[in-house]
């Protein structure tokens, strides 16, 4: 295999959760399963939103029974000091605050018999409530 193949393939690898789910490789720090994007694409399409304008913005807000909570909504566009991050034609908007808590994070989606939504796997996290909704770091 030549170096430009070799490069080519790195490029291309897609990382691994610790539960063994293939995830969008990384960049700067936030993780997105193929799961969640297939799920966020649906539901933006759902909501009308376009995918050239709007996206996914994920945040951490005071409450919740362990001091922080997540916050998952769409929204049509980004702001002024948001980082961004795109897979696969999906945006992800993280504002700066909110980045010091979910740097190295994985966003997952379960569907399971007992719950279905998003999940957040997150590093940060030193203790979280017994629904997975609030946590603290």
């Amino acid at each position: 295999m030549s170096t430009a193949e070799s490069a080519a393939n790195q490029q291309s690898v897609v990382g691994i959760t610790p539960a063994g789910q293939s995830v969008a490789p990384a960049q700067k720090g936030i993780e997105v399963t193929e799961r969640a994007l297939k799920r966020i694409r649906s539901a933006m399409a759902k909501e009308g939103i376009s995918a050239e304008q709007g996206g996914l913005r994920l945040g951490v807000q005071g409450g919740g029974c362990s001091g922080l909570s997540y916050n998952i909504r769409f929204d049509t566009q980004p702001r002024e000091r948001d980082r961004i991050y795109t897979y696969d034609g999906v945006r992800i908007f993280v504002d700066p605050k909110s980045f010091i808590y979910l740097h190295g994070m994985v966003l997952d989606y379960q569907e399971t018999l007992m719950q279905q939504g998003f999940h957040f796997v997150n590093p940060n996290s030193t203790k979280s409530c017994g629904c997975g909704s609030s946590f603290s770091a």
